[in-house]
């Protein structure tokens, strides 16, 4: 594999502004000027934002509709059905908002359709599932933007649709009694990158203003930042205090279902972070949807028993490893496919399917993948004649842009710019994969595919002080929009010879400028070959913190070095 290419922030005169108005270190200063935030008013709230700088949900469009027609529904006892999607934003969607209208009165059921044989979304045939429950009134969470043809039909048979989404629209919106979506451009909403979940927590909140309840809002954070941080939403503005908070929240958690579900991820009393949450507690709620049904994940949430809660988590558990077991399958097929044709050699977009592919397993395969050959990916899963897709996307390349480019070749698709569902006949796979690679040789280069090590800044080892470490802890939680902040120091010396731990990470001691650290090259063993004692060096690096007896350590995790 090449060596990735250093790219070093250039020092920016806002930052000497920021580092003066806000009295923060200059590398912190900078760090903020790298995440276009310039001004001292908005990077204050970044680093201080608190509860009360919530935007009102009624700047929003549509709420005061919403709200009006949700409450009359509550009023006139009226059955409220919640439709849902099955990953982890959309379970917990529906959890919050049935909790939060039956905390009012409402009446109410949810559906959550089943991902293998229905698929993503409300479809006409669902209006069966309102007729069942007798519902008057629809409220749609993390899906319903492109329910044309379901909203009409439902309008026919005297049912209302309340729509609450954040996915982009198709070229007509249906005509709802109310449509909730920051992501549409006349949403009148400050934020238009709020999860389902984000959206959802805004008519909760205005509904319980409305009602006065405002101090049963935070109970929701919980649910709101496993939803944001799972569906990688963007970290900055409210879904950054929603995370914050939300982390907050979870280090005490009374629901016996989410305490079920800590305990098998190992997390119980401990403080959590936001990679705990989308490495260990947001794949185990993603199990229900993928392996099984969501419904088995909105029960663990619902429980009053803690024999069930805890038998409830344990199937997620399973559920969960009998998805890494067919991850690594599918990934070990694709990989072999992609190699011995040199696909990443003739194509910018990988497309590839198989009969045997589990459906809902193949965005995760095609996540790595992506991380792996620095391109968009779409893997198909094919069942009679049909062929099933899930993308992923870098970060310079739209698919979902792409993917409009070419809805002729489509029979359903939504998403965002960096993933993506859709589903198309299978013998249009071949034209399809042509359109899309020819249109992407058009937007993506070959510089666009390089691997690279994005540096925020220089330091020296001497200014990682308690005033700098005490600055950069505001800087969490980090994710999409805020990553984890790399640095660079130069001339840095090998203290003693490098070790090769369990055969395959380097362990180094590093000193500079009078300050001297342990440093890690996770699966960099040759590293540790390769260099020796007294060695000049630059590295390039994030922070690790860890705590062992209650002191916290901070360990240098090695991104690349340079003799």
């Amino acid at each position: 594999m090449e060596e990735p290419i250093w790219v070093i922030a250039s020092p920016r005169e806002e930052a000497r502004f920021l580092s003066s108005e806000l009295d923060i270190p200059l590398p912190i200063a900078q760090i903020l000027v790298n995440r276009k935030i310039h001004k001292p008013d908005v990077a204050h709230k970044f680093l201080f934002g608190t509860w009360d700088e919530l935007y009102d949900p009624f700047l929003m469009k549509g709420m005061k509709e919403a709200v009006e027609r949700i409450q009359r529904a509550i009023f006139e006892k009226e059955r409220i059905l919640i439709f849902g999607d099955y990953d982890v934003d959309g379970v917990l969607s529906v959890v919050m908002l049935f909790k939060a209208l039956e905390s009012l009165g409402g009446d109410v059921s949810y559906f959550i359709p089943a991902r293998l044989k229905e698929g993503y979304g409300i479809k006409e045939e669902h209006l069966e599932v309102v007729l069942q429950n007798k519902a008057c009134l629809v409220i749609s969470v993390d899906c319903g933007i492109k329910a044309v043809e379901f909203v009409q039909k439902a309008k026919e048979l005297g049912v209302d649709v309340i729509i609450t989404d954040h996915h982009l629209p198709g070229p007509r919106l249906p005509e709802a009694l109310a449509i909730l979506n920051p992501a549409l451009k006349d949403s009148g909403y400050p934020e238009n990158n709020l999860a389902g979940v984000g959206v959802v927590f805004k008519l909760v909140q205005a509904l319980f203003n409305k009602e006065q309840r405002v101090p049963n809002l935070r109970h929701f954070m919980k649910l709101v930042s496993i939803g944001t941080i799972s569906d990688i939403a963007d970290l900055r503005g409210e879904n950054r205090l929603f995370v914050k908070y939300g982390l907050k929240e979870l280090e005490d958690v009374s629901n016996l279902g989410l305490k079920s579900l800590l305990d098998v991820c190992g997390l119980r009393s401990k403080k959590i972070s936001e990679g705990d949450v989308g490495f260990r507690i947001g794949p185990r709620i993603n199990a229900a949807g993928r392996m099984a049904t969501a419904d088995l994940a909105v029960r663990l949430f619902f429980s009053s028993s803690l024999e069930e809660t805890a038998e409830l988590a344990q199937n997620l558990d399973l559920l969960n490893s009998r998805r890494q077991m067919t991850e690594e399958r599918i990934l070990n097929q694709a990989l072999d496919r992609i190699k011995k044709k040199s696909l990443h050699k003739s194509y910018r977009i990988l497309i590839m399917g198989c009969e045997e592919w589990h459906r809902g397993v193949i965005g995760i395969v095609a996540s790595r993948l992506k991380d792996f050959f620095l391109r968009p990916v779409i893997l198909f899963s094919y069942e009679d004649g049909q062929a099933y897709g899930s993308g992923r996307s870098i970060s310079e390349f739209s698919l979902i842009d792409c993917l409009n480019e070419c809805q002729e070749y489509l029979l359903t698709y939504g998403g965002h710019p960096l993933a993506v569902g859709c589903s198309l006949r299978r013998d249009r796979m071949n034209a399809f994969k042509q359109a899309i690679n020819e249109l992407a040789s058009l937007h993506l280069s070959d510089d666009l595919m390089k691997r690279k090590i994005i540096i925020d800044t220089k330091i020296d080892f001497n200014e990682v002080n308690f005033h700098f470490l005490d600055n950069f802890s505001l800087l969490y939680p980090f994710g999409v929009g805020n990553p984890k902040p790399v640095f660079m120091t130069e001339k840095a010396e090998v203290v003693s010879q490098p070790q090769c731990l369990q055969g395959k990470h380097a362990k180094l001691l590093l000193r500079q400028k009078g300050r001297t650290f342990e440093a890690m090259g996770w699966e960099k063993g040759d590293w540790s070959q390769a260099l020796r004692k007294g060695d000049l060096i630059s590295i390039a690096y994030s922070f690790q913190f860890s705590s062992y007896l209650g002191e916290e350590k901070l360990t240098l995790s090695l991104e690349g070095l340079r003799k």
